[in-house]
């Protein structure tokens, strides 16, 4: 089966869910299954590489260095986050063209003042339109070609400024030229439905967080409300963190240490193929062949 490109998944009637990869393992499991495309979290990139909070203290290059190594690594298309672009209009188109180099489908920019926060946190504080704008416009400028990297233009404004705000941006970078629009943290189901109804017919991506401010609707209501890209950037490691949790807390208070009994386990046969042990073998034994064989 050919994997679609980004680019064929937003022409398509369907909306795509993208879950959250964070690291490798997470990469690994996500690509082996019937996902079109993944979404590389920066608040779980920067936990996972960093052992820090999504909070700007992740350079331009700690996140190249992720981009990279999983668009390398998979082959379905990857939506990658790339912060406020890591500094002034330069940076952006540096961060663009580099992202891009390393095989991103998209790069997620977003009107946040530096240092940025995680989008479902507090005290985050934008910057002026008209300089998020000009961002806009240099990243679009930015990319090899019109058919490549796809800009996604993020507005954190409605949780300080209202939604009204909000769509008043976004509005602003759909003409700056961005391809798909992102309005963080809607606080109701109906802010959802005023987003879609303002944007009919633009690719327009929802992020969906367990825990945070937007409520999460099934797919095919956001599909209805017209999204077409639903982001699930922490179901992943939100998942992994309980599981080690009950597995690791197990066996520290287990007088027998049965730390097998805590929590469903991954078989470690299978584990080991999907990291790709199989190659490994297959090569020893065709070694062993030939050494035989001399």
């Amino acid at each position: 089966m050919t994997t679609k490109t980004l680019r064929q998944i937003l022409a398509g009637d369907k909306i795509c869910c993208l879950p959250g990869i964070y690291d490798f393992v997470s990469l690994k499991i996500a690509e082996s299954m019937a996902f079109d495309a993944l979404y590389m979290t920066g608040y779980g990139t920067v936990a996972s590489h960093l052992g820090l909070p999504d909070a700007g203290l992740a350079t331009y290059s700690d996140m190249l260095n992720r981009v990279q190594g999983f668009c390398g690594a998979s082959t379905k298309p990857i939506v990658c986050d790339g912060d406020t672009g890591y500094g002034g209009l330069l940076n952006v188109a540096h961060t663009v063209r580099g992202y891009e180099k390393a095989g991103a489908a998209a790069i997620q920019l977003e009107d946040q003042e530096f240092p940025k926060k995680c989008g479902h946190t507090p005290g985050r504080r934008v910057i002026a339109l008209e300089d998020m704008v000009a961002k806009v416009r240099v990243a679009v400028q930015a990319r090899t070609a019109n058919d490549g990297i796809l800009i996604i233009a993020r507005t954190d404004a409605r949780t300080a400024h209202g939604l009204d705000e909000a769509l008043r941006r976004a509005e602003a970078y759909l003409k700056a030229g961005a391809d798909i629009l992102f309005v963080e943290s809607p606080e109701s189901e109906e802010e959802l439905y005023k987003i879609a109804q303002r944007f009919k017919g633009v690719s327009l991506l929802v992020n969906n967080v367990e825990g945070g401010k937007t409520p999460i609707l099934q797919p095919k209501q956001l599909q209805e409300m017209g999204f077409k890209l639903a982001i699930y950037p922490a179901l992943g490691f939100l998942a992994a963190g309980h599981a080690l949790r009950a597995a690791f807390g197990n066996l520290l208070h287990s007088e027998e240490g049965r730390h097998t009994d805590s929590a469903p386990l991954y078989d470690f046969q299978a584990f080991s193929e999907l990291m790709g042990f199989q190659a490994v073998w297959d090569f020893d034994k065709e070694q062993d062949r030939l050494a035989q064989s001399v």
